[in-house]
This record gives structure tokens, C-alpha cells and sequence, in this order.
């Protein structure tokens, strides 16, 4: 299940382009409605405010210029400020209106944007009697007051939308990285863990149909790979029974090429039945290390020697770890085996400290191995001959992981050769932890931590 669930949630994806958080793109966004939408209504409120006042100084330039017109009617004079008869500068459109016997206003706008009120009416004699007045400074105070209050009004909607935009985003974001977290723990193997229950809160959103999805897929995945486990484990313990009767008939067979193909054959089976079975109770977690306080070098140097004195063992640096001899050993011949079978030699093993590595000289390792880790029955390409049903390497990794231990696979090349370049061996590195763990499979916590 963990290595299935590690590529649907990859802990670490590589993403190209600039990585921003949910919370400022939502920000960014509602800021931005934002202030269009106050930009659009300060040009309305402005526009709407301007027209009228400039109504209003139309109808009071014509109530005046009507009072005029009646004054110079009655008494021949012009009794009011800024009336004048035929003004010269009046303008050409408001002039056509009255020669058309009309009484009119008009509204031109002088250098810097001040707009100046006309009013005119026809008088006897043929002459024209108008008014003219300019917008008055309180008009322009108003404007300038309600221009400054909508740009502050602006300012404040964008900033109110702008920290809504983080507190909602925030939230959100929260919510998904909790939920990311408790993936990245489910894909670790962690099938207790649950994205529904890591999210918490009280409001129900999409985020909580995604985390109810994911645990969906979780079970099923889980559910799949324990039946699959069952099986092949089910499977593997009934062969044993045949195949151990097949090896013992077998060993009764009169000496000669024949018997030892039979034999060769069926000792073939039995380790593949054995290695099956450790393989399913690796995979069902219920393997515990029984820990013993050993010297890593003087334990490697004789281990090695036992099983094949050709390969060279060197100790850089001495150290004692709390860790389970048998299954550090079977971690270690499975590498040996490895590299006996797919790599050439000399076969080199290094310790420094906690860390363990096995080296050969052949065509390393597949990349598809590199990629994605050991998969059972699964040998990789020809180059390392393709021999072997791929559970060496799956083991070894399933007891690095009771160990606490991490296991990883590199190969050798030339420095700054470019990767379609043969490698010139493979290294396994096997890195035993500071604190190991204990016998319940949970490891101890620093102070602290």
C-alpha cells in the first residue's frame, strides 16, 4: 500500500513557476473585485454629484436670468450681477437657441476643468439677454470633499477585502495542508491516519468531501492490498508443505545430473515459498525488531567474512547501535546477494559510523529502481541479467524499515558524465538511526520533541 498510495501522494512534487498560497491568490482576487467595483462606483457617485450641482446651477442661472429679463422689460435696466445685453462671448450653440425665440442655458468648461453656467433669453429689440457665472467655490469644495472621501472609501474597501481575503484564504489554506499532511502520512504507511478527522473544524465545505474521498480510497486501497497480502501468504504456506515433500523425494533420487537438477530446482522454490511468506509479513506491519546493543563494525567484518571472504569489508569509523542482529544481517547478505548476482566484482563493504555500503562494479542499477524502489518480482532490466524474482532487495527494505533504518540505491559514474553514460557500479546504502526502535515498533522521542 505505501508505495501504491506514495504516487498518488507524492510528498515532495516538483512544480515549475512561481508557488503562491491559496490564501493571497483569494486575497489578491477579492482586493482586486474590489477595488474595480469602488473605482466603479466613485466614478458614478462622482459623475452623479457633478450633474447635479451643475442642474442645479443651470435652473438658478434661469430663474434669474427669467427675473432679469422681466426687470429690463418693465424698467429698461439691468438690475442683476453678470447680465449683459448681446455679450459677445456668449456661446455659438446657446446664441442658435435663442434666435429660435428660446430661453436656454449652457454649460462650457474653461481651462483646468471649471465649467462656466450660460443662461440667455430674446428681448425686444432683437437683442439677447444673458447671464453668465462660473461654478462657485463651495460647488468646488463639495466636489474635491466628496472626491477625497470616495478615494478613502476605496482605499478602505480594497484593504476590508484584502484581509477578509486572507482570513478566508487562511482558513482554507489550513484546512488543505492538514489535509496534505495526513495524505503524506497515509502514503508513509500510516493506515491508521485519517484526512477527515486531521482537518477538524466545524464548517462543512468542499474541503471536507476531498478529505472523505481520499479516506474513501484509502480503505478500498487498503482493504485491496490486505486481501492480495492474504493470498499470496495463503498461497505461499500451503506450497510449503509439496515443495518441502518435493525436496525430500527428491534428495532419496539415486545420485546422478538428473537428481541434482531436481534438487537445484526445488531448493529454488523453497527459498522463493520462504521469501514469499517474509515478504507478506513485512507487508502486514506486524514484524517487531528484538533489539540488541551490538558493534556495527566488528559485526559486519565477521558476518561478511562468514559468508563470503573474497569481499572486502573496511571500518572508517567504529560505532555501537541498538539494533535487531538478524534482521541487519539479512539486510546485509540480501545486498551481497545482489550484487554477487547482478554486478561484478570486487565487492566492496564500507562503515562509517551507522551508515552501511555495498558496492560492486557492474551496470548498477536500474533506473526504474532508482525511481520508484525494490518491487517484488520485478528484476529490472537485462543489464543486470534479469535473473532472480526481485524479493531480495524488496526484504532488505522491509526489514530496513522494522529496523527504523533507510535503505537507498545510487550508481557510480564518472563525474560530470552525462546520465546515458554506463555506470561503473552501484552503491546501496543502508543508514541505521541514531534512536532505534522499540519493541512495539514505535520509536522514542527526544526531549523536546
Amino acid at each position: 500500500m505505501r508505495g501504491i498510495i506514495s504516487r498518488l501522494f507524492p510528498a515532495d512534487v516538483e512544480r515549475s513557476g512561481i508557488r503562491t498560497g491559496l490564501r493571497w491568490k483569494l486575497s489578491a482576487a477579492i482586493a482586486l473585485v474590489g477595488a474595480l467595483v469602488a473605482i466603479a462606483l466613485s466614478l458614478v457617485v462622482h459623475n452623479a454629484a457633478r450633474v447635479s450641482m451643475l442642474d442645479n446651477a443651470r435652473d438658478l442661472a434661469d430663474e434669474r436670468v427669467l427675473i432679469a429679463e422681466r426687470n429690463y422689460e418693465v424698467s429698461g435696466r439691468l438690475n442683476f450681477p453678470n447680465i449683459k445685453i448681446d455679450d459677445a462671448d456668449l456661446p455659438p450653440e446657446l446664441r442658435e437657441k435663442v434666435a429660435e425665440g428660446r430661453r436656454a442655458t449652457f454649460v462650457s468648461d474653461r481651462a483646468g476643468g471649471v465649467p462656466d453656467i450660460w443662461a440667455a433669453v430674446p428681448v425686444k429689440g432683437g437683442h439677447v439677454l444673458s447671464l453668465h457665472t462660473g461654478f462657485t467655490d463651495r460647488s468646488t469644495d463639495i466636489i474635491k470633499d466628496l472626491d477625497q472621501a470616495l478615494v478613502i472609501g476605496s482605499i478602505a474597501v480594497v484593504l476590508g477585502g484584502s484581509a477578509l481575503g486572507v482570513l478566508i484564504g487562511g482558513q482554507l489554506s489550513r484546512r488543505l495542508r492538514k489535509a496534505a499532511a495526513a495524505a503524506n502520512r497515509v502514503a508513509k504507511g500510516e493506515t491508521e491516519v485519517r484526512v477527515r478527522e486531521a482537518i477538524g473544524g466545524v464548517v462543512r465545505d468542499e474541503t471536507d468531501d476531498l478529505a472523505r474521498a481520499v479516506d474513501a480510497m484509502a480503505d478500498a486501497l487498503q482493504q485491496r492490498i490486505e486481501a492480495e497480502r492474504r493470498v499470496t501468504a495463503d498461497i505461499a504456506h500451503e506450497l510449503r508443505t509439496p515443495v518441502t515433500g518435493l525436496l525430500t523425494a527428491a534428495e532419496l533420487l539415486p545420485p546422478g545430473r538428473p537428481t541434482e537438477l531436481v534438487l537445484d530446482r526445488a531448493k529454488a522454490m523453497r527459498t522463493l515459498v520462504e521469501d514469499v511468506l517474509e515478504v507478506a509479513r513485512l507487508d502486514g506491519a506486524s514484524e517487531r525488531a528484538e533489539l540488541q546493543d551490538i558493534i556495527l563494525g566488528e559485526f559486519v567484518t565477521r558476518r561478511v567474512a562468514a559468508k563470503d571472504p573474497t569481499v572486502e569489508v573496511r571500518v572508517v569509523h567504529e560505532s555501537e547501535v541498538t539494533t535487531d542482529p538478524r534482521r541487519l544481517e539479512r539486510v546485509l547478505f540480501n545486498l551481497l546477494a545482489n550484487a554477487a548476482r547482478h554486478g561484478k566484482p570486487p565487492i566492496q563493504v564500507t562503515v562509517e559510523g551507522r551508515v552501511i555500503r555495498v558496492r560492486d562494479h557492474g551496470p548498477g542499477f536500474p533506473e526504474n529502481l532508482l525511481a520508484e524502489g525494490p518491487s517484488r518480482f520485478r528484476t529490472g532490466s537485462s543489464d543486470r541479467s534479469g535473473r532472480g524474482h526481485g524479493l531480495g532487495l524488496t526484504i532488505a527494505a522491509g526489514q530496513a524499515r522494522v529496523l527504523g533504518a533507510r535503505l537507498t540505491f545510487r550508481n557510480v559514474r564518472p563525474a560530470g558524465a552525462p546520465a546515458h553514460v554506463p555506470a561503473e557500479g552501484a552503491v546501496a546504502v543502508l543508514w541505521l538511526p541514531e534512536h532505534a526502535p522499540t519493541n512495539t515498533g514505535s520509536y522514542p522521542m527526544l526531549p523536546g520533541q
